[in-house]
């Protein structure tokens, strides 16, 4: 069993920073492939960002390419999510998601744990 906790969501002007935190429960962690997605007001889950179990693998989608960084600590059982240049349009709940594999994975029905959320808004 894995539990989530989200940190460092916020309120923030176009362009600037916010960096996202996910603490992970369970001596297991670095075995757990984690992800971030993301859900804005009367949209679909959808995703944004995953890292593999050892940290070498990523993917990104298009739209945040270049702008977010995903990282991982698995000495701190944390996963981070580095957001710059934001945009009005990045505003959402942000959620952390794990799973057990040695892949990267991009789809909500792929993961099994997920957070409780943490509110992103970007301002114009």
């Amino acid at each position: 069993q894995v539990q989530l906790v989200e940190s460092g969501g916020g309120l923030v002007q176009a362009g600037g920073s916010l960096r996202l935190s996910c603490a992970a429960s369970g001596r297991t962690f670095s075995t757990y492939a984690m992800g971030w997605f993301r859900q804005g007001p009367g949209k679909e889950r959808e995703f944004v960002a995953a890292i593999s179990w050892s940290g070498d693998s990523r993917n990104y989608a298009d739209s945040v390419k270049g702008r977010f960084t995903i990282s991982r600590g698995n000495a701190k059982n944390t996963v981070y999510l580095q957001m710059n240049s934001l945009k009005p349009e990045d505003t959402a709940v942000y959620y952390c998601a794990a799973r057990a594999g040695s892949s990267v994975y991009v789809r909500v029905t792929e993961y099994d744990y997920w957070g409780q959320g943490t509110q992103v808004t970007v301002s114009s």
